[in-house]
């Protein structure tokens, strides 16, 4: 195999790779190895047909398309190792000779990483935030909890008010003819939620057990059903039940219920300061990514397109995993969301930009300043893996190939980068 690169724009460059005549011949042969079953030739059993036959009577291009697809990985593997490229798209393959006889030769265009040239990183100004848990934050995050803790109960001395769980059995109709999915029965529909179309829960207020109801609404003009979209409806409505939920009483025993805590004083400071670190966190993550963002604004960096391509891709592959863990198909969300492939990937285009360029200008960063990996802090990593996984350390390491390691090096670089410019940041009062 020999090798050309060839240096283009934007960080592209063209790898003109070429696979002797003995070598595609082989290719060739495998082809015709693997598909000669396939292929029926008068005279012959099923797969004993020799190679000469075949390519008299189909051409002698019937198996370039496998022997093609037997040369590119390897030889590509090989070629992008051998250019000793920082690669970081997959390859755009082009056929440029494909002959009997001949050297098989294929170009691989491809995106390299981007140099990136920095500006200033050290000293970035950063707005001042400050650290506080309001009483509205606190009680909000204990009604939470009552929430958690609330029961139902059954009222049968009143009628419907806002806030409400009603049980109720309804059907539609439009110009009096009932329609498809209008109709339901025991359905538990909370009044003020918002959850059913136009005034219909308004108009339940006042309501009593047992009674039914005529309830006029008409069908908002973007309603999903093309059909009933814009129509005027009247839902028969009879209410079954009315339930309120019942929160537990503030105090002492409820502290002791839903934590360790024996008086309710003591359960409100913990609440805030569980709050009060979370929002730490926030601040803290929300620095970071300002220093980011102003870092990235002093710098100079061209980022090649495939390089985007590949990682919205990646981006988006990930969400599809998560949506499968979460028993979705992504055609299941696409349809949920009114959103197709296209608009999908871009909408994440901006975000997988963002991320490339937050993670070379802190590569950058840490090159300027050095930064460096000890075995140790690696081994720390490795041990917080292992526990996150519930595995034996060693066993773990055994696992981890050379590729992996560096990786994780690289990461810890980068967060030590993070960390250098975050602490050299200068904080500034909030304009007024």
């Amino acid at each position: 195999m020999s090798l050309q690169v060839e240096k283009l724009e934007k960080n592209m460059a063209k790898l003109t790779i070429e696979a002797s005549a003995e070598e595609f011949e082989q290719a060739i042969q495998k082809a015709y190895l693997k598909n000669r079953n396939r292929i029926n030739v008068q005279g012959f059993r099923r797969g004993k047909a020799p190679l000469a036959i075949i390519e008299k009577m189909y051409g002698p291009s019937i198996f370039y398309e496998d022997a093609a697809n037997e040369i590119i990985p390897e030889a590509y593997e090989k070629a992008a190792n051998e250019s000793g490229l920082d690669i970081v798209s997959r390859p755009e393959i082009d056929v440029i000779q494909i002959e009997k006889g001949k050297p098989f030769i294929f170009t691989a265009e491809v995106a390299l990483k981007p140099e990136v040239t920095l500006g200033q990183y050290k000293g970035i100004e950063i707005e001042k935030k400050e650290v506080t848990v309001t009483d509205d934050e606190l009680m909000a995050k204990i009604n939470e909890e009552r929430e958690k803790n609330s029961r139902m109960v059954t009222i049968d001395d009143r009628p419907v008010q806002d806030g409400d769980i009603t049980v109720i059995d309804f059907e539609g109709f439009v110009d009096g003819v009932a329609f498809e999915g209008g109709k339901g029965e025991d359905y538990s529909l909370t009044i003020g939620s918002h959850s059913f179309i136009d005034t219909f829960e308004e108009q339940l207020i006042g309501k009593s057990i047992g009674e039914e109801v005529e309830v006029n609404v008409t069908f908002p003009e973007e309603y999903h059903a093309k059909d009933l979209a814009g129509k005027p409806a009247l839902f028969k409505v009879t209410i079954k039940e009315i339930k309120v939920k019942e929160l537990p009483e503030l105090d002492d025993d409820f502290a002791q219920d839903v934590s360790e805590f024996d008086t309710l004083d003591e359960y409100k400071e913990s609440v805030k300061a569980t709050i009060k670190s979370n929002k730490e966190k926030e601040v803290k993550i929300a620095k970071e990514n300002e220093v980011v963002d102003k870092i990235i604004e002093n710098a100079q960096m061209d980022i090649p397109e495939p390089m985007l391509d590949l990682q919205t891709r990646q981006m988006a592959d990930d969400f599809a995993q998560r949506m499968q863990y979460q028993g979705l198909s992504i055609e299941q969300y696409f349809q949920f969301t009114g959103m197709d492939a296209k608009k999908f990937l871009d909408n994440l285009r901006p975000q997988a930009l963002k991320r490339i360029q937050s993670r070379l200008v802190l590569e950058a960063v840490a090159k300027a300043e050095n930064i460096e990996v000890s075995e140790e802090e690696l081994d720390k990593e490795l041990s917080n893996m292992a526990e996150q996984y519930k595995m034996e350390l060693d066993k773990l390491k055994e696992v981890i190939g050379e590729n992996e390691k560096e990786q994780m090096k690289a990461d810890i670089a980068v967060q030590k980068a993070v960390d250098l410019v975050v602490e050299q940041a200068v904080e500034v009062e909030p304009a007024k």
